[in-house]
């Protein structure tokens, strides 16, 4: 039987131009072999540093959740403060400021509670449709406690006027115009990768009873049909998809394959555990191999030209054309299928909603 083999990428027969404190002892070992060395060049470490981060990230992540969880409608969210090896658990109340601190975290706080930001999101969501096109997307940014909505430049002022007949607070939204369009990683390019209907090529993401999954754009931009895999083998055919609105496809495969709890390059898939937002996080493409970055902010919503996606994540893992479906992996813990981006940064759709949304369950290395 033939393993499936886990890369990152998606194509097609043409390019699609609109998708795409103290140092804790390390426990997630063994690490695949390129992930520090990735980190070192990305993210400008030294070997020591990076193995100090992963650990540290890890304990951060655990100290969020915990806080999260405690906190309730005065928690505002975490990020990771790379200086100090810290998570930063926000809060819309001052008297909680000892709280988080004697749980191992630092403290901010903020105007804004996390499910207020959801809110504000989920109203630019239901008026996405009214948008002007030169809105590229929205979502929130945890650092500045405010929903970060970007705009083409020479823009603002109708994203401003945007914003303000979309009925949210204004004082929750900061507008800051880019050049960077979003686009689809989706094109004709080499690498391992499994085949829909002979001819648009995109890659697996992750292993799932009885398949796998990848991005949805590439269910939903083809057309679908039949799948081989790289060597030309019949693979299976897509069980679900969903694009726009979301970003995930799942694949069930024949007995020919085996769905195996690791990414093409050895990474080993321990889990799923949610990455906070800081927290170093490491990609799989075809076109721009193995690379790395920070994740940047979450529940971002993306405004292809194919269609909007909601939810996703913002990262700065670099990216490009080709690398659609693949896997975003933080640590030994899977976070996501890349969907698009631009030449500085990536998204990626959260595999933890696909697994719920497809009622499948990843396979574990």
């Amino acid at each position: 039987m033939k393993a499936i083999r886990f890369l990152g990428a998606a194509t097609a027969a043409a390019a699609v131009t609109a998708i795409f404190a103290g140092v804790p002892a390390a426990s997630a070992a063994p690490l695949n072999p390129d992930m520090v060395p990735a980190m070192q060049r990305d993210l400008g470490l030294t070997h020591g540093q990076a193995l100090a981060r992963l650990a540290n990230e890890e304990a951060a992540t655990k100290v969020g959740a915990a806080l999260e969880k405690a906190l309730g409608e005065r928690f505002s969210g975490t990020s990771f403060n790379a200086a100090t090896g810290k998570a930063v658990v926000a809060v819309t109340d001052a008297a909680l400021v000892g709280q988080v601190r004697a749980a191992g975290a630092e403290a901010q706080v903020v105007r804004f509670s996390a499910r207020q930001l959801d809110s504000t999101v989920q109203k630019l969501n239901a008026q996405e449709q009214a948008a002007p096109k030169s809105v590229t997307g929205w979502g929130i940014d945890t650092a500045s406690n405010r929903i970060s909505l970007t705009v083409l430049k020479g823009q603002r002022g109708a994203a401003e006027q945007f914003v303000r007949q979309s009925g949210v607070d204004t004082a929750a939204v900061s507008v800051t115009e880019t050049s960077a369009v979003p686009k689809a990683h989706y094109n004709v390019l080499g690498g391992d990768a499994y085949y829909i209907g002979g001819s648009s090529r995109c890659s697996v993401g992750f292993s799932v009873s009885g398949g796998f999954l990848t991005a949805g754009h590439c269910a939903a931009l083809t057309g679908g049909g039949a799948l081989t895999g790289a060597n030309r083998v019949a693979m299976g055919q897509f069980s679900t998809y969903r694009f726009p609105g979301a970003d995930y496809a799942t694949a069930r495969v024949n007995s020919n394959w085996t769905p195996v709890g690791q990414i093409n390059n050895g990474t080993r898939v321990a889990g799923s555990t949610e990455a906070a937002v800081g927290a170093s996080v490491c990609k799989s493409g075809s076109t721009t191999g193995w690379t790395c970055g920070t994740i940047r902010a979450k529940n971002q919503t993306v405004r292809y030209q194919e269609g909007t996606v909601t939810g996703m994540v913002l990262t700065n893992a670099r990216s490009d054309h080709g690398d659609s479906g693949g896997s975003f992996i933080s640590g030994n813990q899977a976070q996501g299928m890349v969907s698009g981006g631009d030449t500085v940064n990536s998204y990626y759709y959260p595999v933890n909603v696909a697994l719920s949304a497809t009622g499948t369950t990843l396979v574990r290395g």
